[in-house]
């Protein structure tokens, strides 16, 4: 009844199918397998141009999805023009404001060193036409003109000094007067002799020369700003001669550019305004300070460089940018700072690019946990694509008090595709709770984790195979390894009719598989390789499944796979450490008696139960009353649990065991310890497929090994998981040889019936189940306890009420 055929419990793949006697003589895989859903629609996602058609590809590790954008971004971007340079240069009116230049590709690095070349010949031919004979010349005939009006300017108060009874003499702090007497200057004694008289007239005259002389020394100083306005002139003439021929050869280079003209304009005006920038002029070496001076000389011609923040020279078509470690900085350029005397400085040439810089105008690939783990990123992200422009910042800039930065470079305009890579789960929250995350990315690329086990996704995988060996230098393949593959691939399917698309544990595989062939010195990697390293890897993670065996064998556990019990089945249950999955057989039991309490699950009573197996205990309670409660109240007290349990219990894939140890207990009639069972169970009684029925009849295979199997040992399953039947081959062997055995059920009364030897029984036309059946012996213990809880009844005659003996009277209304 059920029972499978040897070839029902696994799928596998015919080497003889295969072209090739090796992988070498393949192709490789080119592209990623079974993900057209998200090949169209990654592809639409990049043909559109629209604002906010980003794309989000959804998808567990190892599907292809990093590999799949990168191929088909790098292969739109091709067809795609190179976007142009970005560089930051030096505000003239605003010198806390860089100024953000567009260049064509490649013509940022030309700016770059024809800027450079400028000031480098300017430095060399300026001072030597400030040292020219004819400048010079110009230059000496201003400043003897000036020497000519200072010395008639002295000798005229000279002679008025003379005149008043004094003499002049140069002080570093200016002219003095000094009186005479008789043609000699007066000495303090001599000054001290004088009478009051004297004294009072001598000062009378020393304050009126002194009048005429701080009137003689504006008109000196005035004199003095004149012949420097002069020089000043003739210096800024002579610079614009020299600097004339290079500024013409600059502008014809760039004219096709006017914000690069505009620039050079405001350099050229600015050199014109500051000539000495370019001299090196003659101070002793023991001046104060000089060293600082030479300091600000290099830092002021900083001013005409050109910070190239964007350098597409070697650009072809339109960037592809996949930034791994997406920080702030890294994602949208930083702010440097360099310490001077202990001072933080900076200046537009600290500006550095981050990844949106360098994908503007093209493509940028990031993963959404890489944002997530970095703070700022996200909302810096968004900022990006709804602003369509992109600003150097701090991050801390708006929650700071005070900042060090003293730059606002302008904002460069961006326009580029952002490309998350990212699990599903991160999309739906997204989705739920950021309402800007809906606007800029409408494009969802879902990657499966399956697909159909056809001969061409066969073919692929050994295509897949070849790369594989190709690209990392590993072995290659015989056909009947790659058979080998294919049937693990859909081993971690879980269907006979598909193929997992999580290409990162076949390579783990291919890898382990390729270290055992070297440790037997085979020139190719076979079956047995293959077979080795998937043995292997799950021996390096079975200790506490080896534990939990052990337990068990030693009595620890108490597990009976032999003889027969009332309301006690063994129920089967999946744990799963990382990427390993072993099942675990769990005593059932099941006590009834006569009650109203229904069925109650100790595991809910002290709250050990999830929400899943609290609804599949819950659920027996209405294929209970639907079966036995239609013509009479349930008066059912069931208790449930699983025994020897010291964790939470979740799932209801134990419900339909719960149910047959209930129906045990009822109808009084024991259960083959020797069979486990699996299946969650519907109010109708159908069994319903459930998750993880290899690792599930594995692990109680184990057991029953271990324990000596005896031919009457075995699982039942529901019917609609056969088809995720991928069992070891010594699994299927034993079932073979007869020494095992799996029944696959699509309702209660079949399990039951393996489970007892006895027919499950049916509701006959005189209502009553089949005689001697289960049904009918539960249907007979429910009713005989709903009879002894019936109240008894008072007879009535003529609507009164007659006494009984040992009975108070109860009127009786009609």
């Amino acid at each position: 009844m059920g029972k499978l055929a040897p070839e029902e419990l696994r799928k596998t793949c015919d080497a003889s199918q295969f072209a090739f006697e090796t992988t070498a003589t393949l192709q490789a895989l080119e592209g990623v397998i079974g993900q057209e859903r998200a090949l169209r629609a990654l592809r639409f996602g990049l043909d559109i141009k629209n604002q906010g058609y980003n794309i989000y590809l959804a998808g567990f590790l190892g599907t292809g999805k990093t590999t799949l954008a990168k191929e088909l971004v790098e292969k739109k971007a091709a067809g795609e023009p190179c976007p142009p340079d970005w560089c930051y240069v030096y505000n003239f009116r605003d010198p806390d404001c860089p100024r953000a230049l567009e260049l064509p590709a490649g013509k940022g690095k030309v700016l770059v060193h024809e800027m450079e070349d400028l000031v480098t010949e300017l430095r060399t031919a300026i001072p030597k036409a400030f040292e020219s004979q004819h400048f010079e010349m110009l230059k000496g005939q201003i400043l003897g003109t000036f020497f000519e009006e200072t010395n008639r300017m002295y000798h005229r108060l000279e002679e008025i000094a003379q005149a008043e009874g004094f003499t002049i003499q140069r002080t570093p702090q200016g002219i003095t007067t000094i009186p005479l007497k008789d043609g000699k200057p007066l000495e303090q004694e001599e000054f001290a002799s004088l009478s009051e008289r004297e004294k009072q007239d001598l000062m009378r005259r020393s304050k009126a020369l002194q009048d005429k002389i701080n009137s003689a020394m504006r008109e000196y100083r005035e004199l003095e700003r004149a012949v420097r306005a002069r020089i000043r002139v003739l210096e800024q003439e002579t610079a614009r001669r020299v600097m004339v021929p290079y500024f013409t050869e600059l502008y014809a280079n760039f004219r096709d550019n006017p914000g690069i003209v505009h620039y050079l304009e405001e350099v050229h005006r600015d050199m014109l305004q500051n000539p000495e920038l370019f001299t090196e002029q003659q101070e002793e070496a023991q001046v104060p300070l000089l060293f600082f001076r030479r300091l600000d000389r290099r830092a002021a011609l900083k001013r005409y460089r050109v910070n190239l923040l964007v350098d597409n020279s070697s650009g072809t078509c339109a960037p592809v940018v996949y930034e791994g470690n997406a920080t702030f900085t890294n994602l949208f350029g930083a702010i440097e700072y360099e310490s001077e005397f202990g001072v933080l400085a900076t200046d537009f040439t600290k500006l550095r690019a981050g990844a949106v810089h360098r994908a503007n105008g093209g493509y940028l690939i990031l993963n959404v946990m890489d944002i997530f783990r970095n703070g700022f990123v996200w909302d810096g992200l968004k900022r990006v694509l709804k602003n369509q422009s992109v600003v150097i910042e701090s991050p801390l800039k708006q929650f700071s008090v005070m900042s060090l930065e003293t730059l606002e470079p302008e904002p460069i305009p961006v326009k580029l595709k952002v490309i998350l890579i990212g699990e599903p789960m991160a999309y739906y929250l997204l989705y739920a709770y950021d309402e800007e995350f809906q606007k800029l990315f409408k494009v969802r690329a879902d990657f499966d984790v399956e697909m159909a086990r056809t001969s061409e996704h066969v073919q692929r995988y050994a295509e897949f195979i070849k790369s594989v060996c190709e690209e990392d230098g590993v072995r290659h393949f015989t056909r009947e390894a790659v058979a080998e593959v294919v049937d693990f691939g859909t081993w971690l399917s879980g269907d006979q009719g598909k193929l997992t698309t999580q290409f990162n544990r076949l390579r783990d595989v291919i890898y382990e598989a390729d270290l055992w062939a070297s440790y037997e010195g085979a020139e190719l990697v076979d079956r047995v390789h293959v077979r080795r390293a998937i043995k292997e890897k799950a021996y390096r993670s079975s200790m506490l499944e080896e534990k939990v065996l052990e337990l068990i064998n030693q009595g620890t556990l108490i597990i009976d796979v032999e003889g027969e019990a009332e309301g006690q089945i063994n129920g089967l249950a999946v744990y799963a450490q990382g990427d390993y999955w072993f099942g675990k057989p769990s005593r059932i039991t099941a006590k009834t008696f006569m009650g109203e309490k229904g069925v109650v699950n100790i595991e809910r009573e002290i709250r050990m139960s999830g929400s899943i197996h609290t609804k599949g205990v819950l659920t027996l309670a209405g294929y209970l009353g639907a079966m036995y409660a239609q013509e009479r109240p349930l008066s059912l007290s069931a208790s449930l649990t699983f025994e020897q349990t010291y964790e939470g219990i979740e799932g209801d894939s134990a419900s339909s065991a719960e149910l047959y140890a209930i129906l045990s207990s009822l109808a009084g009639v024991p259960i083959r310890q020797g069979i486990a069972v699996t299946g969650s169970v519907n109010q109708h009684g159908e069994i319903q497929p459930i998750g993880g029925v290899n690792q599930k009849i594995e692990g109680f295979f184990k057991v029953c090994r271990d324990k000596g199997l005896t031919g009457t040992q075995g699982v039942i399953i529901p019917r609609r998981n056969v088809n995720n039947l991928m069992l070891p081959e010594e699994i299927v062997d034993a079932v073979r040889e007869g020494k095992f055995s799996i029944w696959a059920i699509d309702h209660v009364d079949e399990g039951i019936e393996i489970l007892t030897g006895l027919p499950a029984g049916a509701r006959e036309a005189n209502g009553e189940f089949t005689p001697g059946s289960i049904h009918d012996r539960v249907n007979r213990r429910l009713a005989k306890w709903a009879e002894l809880r019936a109240p008894a009844r008072e007879p009535r005659v003529a609507g009164r009420v007659v006494r009984r003996r040992g009975t108070r009277a109860r009127r009786v209304t009609r």
